[in-house]
């Protein structure tokens, strides 16, 4: 008997983890950490559980924090098994564990010292800590693109490229011997990429008919802009900004989407749509991450590839773009003059230097805060997104005076008529039903309806620990 159910990202966007139970051997594919407000994703993402005892190994689909974030979790709860990732995820997902872990100590620290200051007891304690990131990297096991693999008795695993970000795949189990026909076949998407992106290849759709596909649906009421008319506000955006000499502060995740403006604004500067203007990456993280981007060409579509390796132009680094490292180079920028691009982590404007970019540039009229991704509920960057004319942040109010912009097209989710587009290219001649995971409730509904109109009858929106039998 084939079960599936989910732990995470069950009508909700955040905290990804689905399993497949098959006779008492339990594949987990994702393992993500919960996003949104501190104390809510901390309770949720501590009241984690899953069945330890029969847990046969787990998968990551890509490197992303709510995909990969609790996985020292698992190791520390006593998950001796196989982690199978391909090789850009196992090392985007070492990165994002580690600095996950360096930032609860630093938070523990500093809660800790304003509980000591009020004379109250502080017994919070990070989920985990680097050692604990250390061990889950040593358990992963690497495996590239269209390799088969046996992960347990009778399951077998195959990556294909799902192009959302580098190293990233859709995960595609076999489990033999449960069907007359022969077998299973079951499909997950992990984060569902779009075709023509910058940086990675179209979503991969050569691979043999699945029988169940568990398919994301962030974007699933949303549609993107057109990556050319984007690329026009972008160019809008940023002369209006040297006009008033302003700063625009792009909040930004250090993993693909920061990789990817910087592709993007170095095309805009060649091309001569834009004046030279200063560019500062102000994310440690984002630093490591586009090293990681520069040794995996692997997983270049041909534009990069050609730029890599037959030009040797680096789409990453040129003269006005400064990688900015250091806590004292990134106040200094506080004191620099516009106009400028500043890009800094977190891309939800929940933690990370970002926060100290948007209190000190917030209230200034002359100043942008562009939005270019997801911003999930109940996150800083949503209420900023949503128009708030005041905001929280670190614990003061300020007042929202800097133009908020919007930008949807360079969004790494598929939206829902990308997603039906791609799913009305794949052989689906023995496909039975969707699952849709990985959306807000009202973003699924409308998608489940939108793929009941257009020829697909049996979609089912999985809900938390509800096991479905396949």
């Amino acid at each position: 008997m084939i079960n599936f159910y989910s732990l995470g990202a069950a009508q909700e966007v955040t905290g990804s983890k689905h399993i497949v139970d098959v006779d008492g051997h339990c594949y987990m594919i994702d393992c993500g950490a919960f996003q949104g407000k501190r104390k809510e994703s901390d309770e949720k993402n501590r009241e984690f559980d899953f069945p330890h005892d029969k847990l046969e190994s787990v998968i990551i689909t890509h490197g992303h924090f709510d995909h990969c974030g609790l996985l020292p979790v698992v190791v520390k709860k006593g998950f001796t098994g196989n982690i199978y990732a391909t090789p850009a995820t196992r090392d985007l997902a070492s990165l994002v564990m580690m600095d996950s872990a360096r930032i609860q100590a630093r938070d523990a620290e500093y809660l800790g010292k304003q509980a000591n200051k009020k004379g109250e007891k502080f017994n919070w304690k990070p989920l985990y800590k680097e050692e604990d990131c250390i061990k889950a990297a040593n358990q992963i096991v690497t495996v590239s693109y269209n390799r088969k693999i046996y992960i347990g008795p009778n399951a077998q695993l195959e990556f294909h490229d799902a192009g959302h970000i580098l190293g990233s795949s859709f995960a595609y189990l076999t489990i033999s011997g449960q069907e007359k026909d022969g077998d299973t076949r079951i499909l997950f998407t992990g984060d569902l990429g779009r075709k023509n992106k910058a940086i990675v290849r179209n979503p991969a759709v050569d691979f043999a008919p699945p029988d169940y596909i568990v398919a994301e649906s962030t974007y699933g009421n949303k549609k993107h802009e057109d990556k050319e008319f984007a690329l026009k506000e972008l160019t809008k955006i940023i002369r209006q900004a040297i006009d008033r000499k302003g700063k625009i502060i792009v909040p930004s995740f250090a993993i693909e989407r920061t990789q990817e403006i910087i592709y993007y604004l170095h095309l805009l500067i060649d091309k001569k749509k834009i004046p030279p203007i200063p560019i500062y990456v102000d994310s440690p993280m984002a630093t490591n991450a586009t090293s990681i981007f520069q040794v995996h060409p692997e997983c270049y579509d041909a534009s990069v590839t050609d730029a890599f390796i037959q030009h040797h132009k680096n789409p990453f680094g040129w003269g006005d773009l400064t990688y900015v490292t250091s806590l004292e180079e990134s106040k200094a920028l506080n004191k620099k003059q516009g106009p400028m691009i500043i890009l800094s982590a977190d891309g939800m404007c929940e933690a990370g230097r970002i926060l100290h970019h948007l209190a000190n540039n917030i209230d200034n009229e002359r100043n942008t805060i562009l939005i270019v991704g997801y911003m999930a509920e109940n996150t800083l960057g949503r209420r900023i997104l949503d128009g708030n004319k005041e905001v929280k942040i670190m614990g003061d109010i300020y007042q929202v005076r800097a133009n908020v912009e919007s930008i949807n097209a360079f969004s790494a989710h598929a939206d829902y008529e990308e997603t039906t587009e791609w799913l009305d290219s794949i052989d689906k001649s023995r496909l039975k039903k969707i699952f849709l995971v990985h959306g807000e409730k009202e973003a699924q509904a409308f998608m489940k309806n939108y793929l009941n109109e257009h020829g697909y009858p049996n979609v089912e929106i999985s809900k938390y620990g509800e096991k479905y039998e396949l």
